[in-house]
């Protein structure tokens, strides 16, 4: 009644016998043998710099100096709003174009700090023999160092209250941004004046 089924002779293999057997190496989902370990950290090793280095270096000066060359086009021309992008960081952006323009529209007494002050050195050098001249020259210049500082603070204190009118708020580092372009000459300031005269103030 109940019966067992036996396996036919045709489906067991005898033990010894590998006559039939048919060894397949292991393979990928891609139809290819599997790389041993060794072969693949092989394959993704990478060198940690480039086989030429010559020609690295060559290419990031090329980008260093097309870099600059953008820069220096969009300082000379700050109008220009497609070259805005190209302005170095910190001259970038609407509050920094602002300060440029409320500097270079006044009269700035630290714009001549350097030239008086190269005079008066000439002059104090010139007059080493005399003594009493020496100091007055050097009070001179420390006093008209004190008054560009005077200056340099009404303009600021203008200047914040334009930005906080115009902008609801003043950034940080906008004040010495102003304060070292009025003491520059203002042929040599970079980016350039929009104007070429004073009393040009943004509105």
């Amino acid at each position: 009644m109940f019966s067992r089924s036996k396996s036919t002779n045709s489906d067991v293999t005898p033990a010894g016998d590998t006559s039939g057997e048919v060894t397949e190496q292991p393979t990928s989902g891609k139809g290819r043998a599997t790389p041993k370990r060794k072969e693949a950290q092989a394959a993704n090793k990478r060198p940690l710099v480039p086989d030429d280095r010559k020609a690295a270096r060559q290419a990031a000066r090329e980008k260093d100096r097309k870099a600059r060359d953008l820069a220096m086009t969009a300082m000379q021309n700050p109008t220009d709003t497609k070259m805005a992008k190209y302005l170095p960081p910190r001259d970038q952006g609407q509050v920094k174009a602002y300060a440029r323009e409320h500097v270079d529209a006044r009269w700035n007494l630290g714009e001549f700090f350097l030239p008086v002050a190269i005079v008066m050195l000439l002059g104090s050098f010139l007059a080493s023999q005399m003594a009493e001249l020496t100091i007055v020259l050097f009070i001179g210049m420390y006093g008209f160092l004190f008054l560009t500082i005077i200056d340099a603070v009404v303009m600021w204190r203008g200047l914040k209250k334009r930005l906080l009118a115009k902008f609801g708020e003043v950034p940080g580092g906008t004040m010495m941004y102003a304060v070292s372009r009025s003491y520059q000459i203002r042929r040599s300031r970079l980016p350039r004046p929009v104007h070429k005269k004073h009393g040009n103030f943004p509105s």
